[in-house]
């Protein structure tokens, strides 16, 4: 009953990783960056590991989502 979920999820992360590598727009790879963080948290919680999937979603899908969106909005984006 879980497997389905299980691969469900797997395919989610596998799409995001892909699309973050291939997005040529900083902030949409950082979005979809937490998403993929976001994945793999209910990936961990789906697998009975709850410490890690709260780690990962505070961690992975909130505080270093947050850092990169404003370190893209506090740098230039223009090159010289």
């Amino acid at each position: 009953m879980i497997a389905p979920l299980v691969t469900f999820f797997l395919a989610l992360m596998v799409v995001c990783a892909i699309f973050a590598l291939r997005v040529p727009d900083l902030l949409a790879a950082v979005v979809t960056f937490g998403a993929f963080s976001f994945f793999s948290a209910i990936l961990f919680a789906l697998l009975g590991a709850l410490d890690v999937a709260f780690t990962e979603a505070a961690v992975g899908a909130a505080i270093t989502t947050v850092f990169f969106v404003s370190a893209i909005y506090r740098t230039d984006r223009e090159v010289d």
